[in-house]
């Protein structure tokens, strides 16, 4: 059932509109114990693909009313795509990204940017020259001990999720990823890894089956979460022939801790990729975008802990469809703000958006 939320209010986050690194995408966002909200994203682009990117940090100290200007946490010679964060208590955050190889954009990217790019072109032929251990991408964490006044070491994870990990009642951290550039698992199958210590080392622990006629092409961008009776849900972004509208969502469950998964059910919604979110209420949030018309930002709530999926909230409608990515936090209140890349009113790029709105019951 598509609901429209009885209150909702759009911002902004970050806007660069005089900068030709003016592209904003794949956000995430966390709020620590005293309050203060996190929002990552890769900021500094030119556009969708390309290898500027970094990873960028912005705190709100209002709730979202305001926020600061963007500190960078990692810029890297590659693209830092797909900025997740996490909140792991006493003022500790854990960042994920990831990166393209230096190839992957000389071989796939570098006729297109040489065409079309103002000045890329001396950066793309620097790119045989950059040192092979920092050219290889992956999927990478680091690790704040102060609340993102300073970062250690980057760790390289075999495993990639836009929003990242997931905190268990334990204190361990769940890892529901696909494998991208890494020796350890075939490309492109969905994982679960867990971490004892805080996300500086990580056991494997599953490979998820693929459903009958579907594979590796097929599933991506996953986002798990631990529920109150100890179930792990996960949803996984699904694209292309043979899922509902090209572009949808499958869920699977673990009652093991991560161990064994489900079978991967279709959703049958027009949006992906996921992000999970347990409110106060008990309610569990999954936000997407949806990029069919109405395009726009959604929220699929659940009131039975991932059982059934009976509301759809309508945050935001737009177009074009360069959007999404959408992750949520509760707010003190009870309140939810969800952040997302989009193009704002009036614009020809994406900027960081947010919208705060509330559950109609």
């Amino acid at each position: 059932m598509e609901i429209r939320p009885q209150w909702v209010k759009h911002g902004i986050v970050s806007r660069n509109p005089h900068t030709f690194f003016n592209y904003h995408g794949w956000p995430s966002v966390c709020r620590d114990d005293d309050g203060i909200l996190y929002a990552v994203d890769s900021a500094f682009r030119h556009t969708h693909v390309c290898p500027f990117g970094k990873t960028a940090m912005y705190k709100s100290y209002d709730n979202g009313e305001t926020w600061s200007i963007p500190m960078v946490i990692n810029d890297t010679y590659l693209d830092d795509r797909d900025v997740g964060i996490l909140y792991l208590g006493g003022k500790k955050l854990l960042v994920t990204w990831f990166c393209h190889p230096a190839e992957a954009y000389e071989k796939q990217y570098g006729a297109g940017m040489r065409q079309n790019w103002c000045g890329s072109a001396g950066l793309l032929d620097a790119y045989p020259t950059i040192p092979a251990e920092f050219a290889a991408g992956g999927s990478f964490i680091r690790i704040s001990e102060d609340g993102g006044n300073t970062w250690g070491d980057t760790v390289k994870v075999p495993v990639s999720s836009p929003h990242g990990p997931t905190l268990c009642k334990d204190g361990s951290l769940i890892y529901l990823g696909k494998a991208m550039y890494t020796d350890d698992l075939p490309y492109g199958v969905i994982a679960s890894y867990r971490s004892t210590d805080g996300g500086y080392t990580w056991e494997k622990q599953a490979i998820l089956d693929f459903p009958e006629g579907l594979g590796v092409g097929t599933f991506h961008e996953p986002h798990a979460i631990e529920m109150p009776d100890g179930r792990l849900i996960g949803i996984i972004r699904a694209q292309g022939p043979g899922v509902a509208h090209g572009f949808t969502m499958y869920q699977s469950e673990s009652t093991d801790g991560g161990y064994t998964w489900s079978l991967m059910q279709p959703m049958d919604v027009s949006g992906s990729p996921p992000h999970l979110m347990l409110h106060s209420s008990g309610a569990l949030i999954c936000s997407f975008g949806r990029r069919e018309a109405p395009h726009g930002e959604r929220a699929l709530v659940s009131w039975d802990g991932g059982r059934t999926w009976p509301e759809e909230y309508v945050l935001s409608e737009h177009h074009p469809c360069d959007l999404g990515y959408p992750a949520s936090v509760e707010l003190p209140d009870g309140e939810i703000l969800t952040v997302y890349y989009q193009v704002a009113e009036g614009d020809n790029f994406t900027s960081l958006l947010y919208t705060k709105w509330k559950l109609n019951k």
